[in-house]
C-alpha cells in the first residue's frame, strides 16, 4: 500500500515484482552515472578555456565512446529480456481467474469451479467502515491461495480497462474481444490494492482492485462458503 509523499514503488509481494525492483535500481543507478559523467564534461567545458589537442581529433576515442553506450545498452537489455519472459511464463497454474472489465466495475470467475464468479463494485465513502480506504476499498475482494502459481484471464466487456496491482507486478490490459493472460505468484499473505490503468470513461477511477491473499486453508473456506451462497 502507497503511502503520502512516497517516492518508489510499493514493496514487493510476489517474486517477479522482486525482480522489478532490482531492474530498477540497477537501471537508475547506470542513469545516474552516465548523468555525472556528462555534468561533469559540461562543467569542465564551460569552467575552463584549456582544450587538449589529442582529444579534438582522436580515432581511439571516436572507438571509445561508440563502443562504450553498445555495452551500457546491453547491461540494460539483458536483464530486461530476462525478466519480460519471467512475467510471460505460465507453468502449471494451480488457479485459473478470468477478470472481466466493466463501465464501471470488475467481475471475477474462477473456471476451475462449477458456479464460483461474483461482481467486485467500489464501497462508497458514506457505506465504509473504520480503517477501510477510500476509492480504494470493494465489496467483494479477489481471494487467491499464497504461494501458488496464479493464472490470470483478463478481458473487458466495453471499452479497453487495465487491470493493475503494483505490489504483485500485474498490469494487463482488458481489451474487447481479446483475452490476455498473466501470471503471479503472492509470495505473503496480505490485502493488495490496484485499479483500473485505463482511462475507460467517466468513473475511471472508480473500479478498484482488491486482491486478498491467504493460506490454502482459508482460501479453501472462502470458496466452499461463496459456493453455498451461489447455491442459494
Amino acid at each position: 500500500m502507497a503511502h503520502p509523499s512516497q517516492l518508489g514503488f510499493q514493496d514487493a509481494a510476489s517474486p517477479v515484482m522482486e525482480e522489478l525492483l532490482h531492474f530498477h535500481d540497477h537501471a537508475l543507478m547506470i542513469v545516474f552515472l552516465i548523468s555525472t559523467l556528462v555534468l561533469y564534461i559540461i562543467v569542465a567545458m564551460v569552467s575552463t578555456k584549456l582544450t587538449n589537442k589529442h582529444i579534438l581529433d582522436s580515432q581511439e576515442v571516436e572507438i571509445v565512446w561508440t563502443i562504450l553506450p553498445a555495452v551500457i545498452l546491453i547491461m540494460i537489455a539483458l536483464p530486461s529480456l530476462r525478466i519480460l519472459y519471467l512475467m510471460d511464463e505460465i507453468n502449471d497454474p494451480h488457479l485459473t481467474i478470468k477478470a472481466m472489465g466493466h463501465q464501471w466495475y470488475w467481475s471475477y470467475e474462477l473456471t476451475d469451479y462449477e458456479d464460483l464468479n461474483f461482481d467486485s463494485y467500489m464501497i462508497p465513502t458514506s457505506d465504509l467502515s473504520p480503517g477501510q480506504f477510500r476509492l480504494l476499498e470493494t465489496d467483494h475482494r479477489m481471494v487467491v491461495p499464497m504461494e501458488s502459481p496464479i493464472r490470470m484471464l483478463i478481458s473487458a466487456e466495453d471499452v479497453l480497462h487495465s487491470w493493475a496491482v503494483p505490489s504483485l507486478g500485474m498490469k494487463m490490459d482488458a481489451v474487447p474481444g481479446r483475452l490476455n493472460q498473466t501470471t503471479f505468484i503472492a509470495s505473503r499473505p496480505g490485502v493488495y490494492y490496484g485499479q483500473c490503468s485505463e482511462i475507460c470513461g467517466a468513473n475511471h477511477s472508480f473500479m478498484p482492485i482488491v486482491v486478498e491473499a491467504v493460506p490454502l486453508q482459508h482460501f479453501e473456506n472462502w470458496s466452499s462458503l461463496m459456493l453455498e451462497e451461489a447455491s442459494l
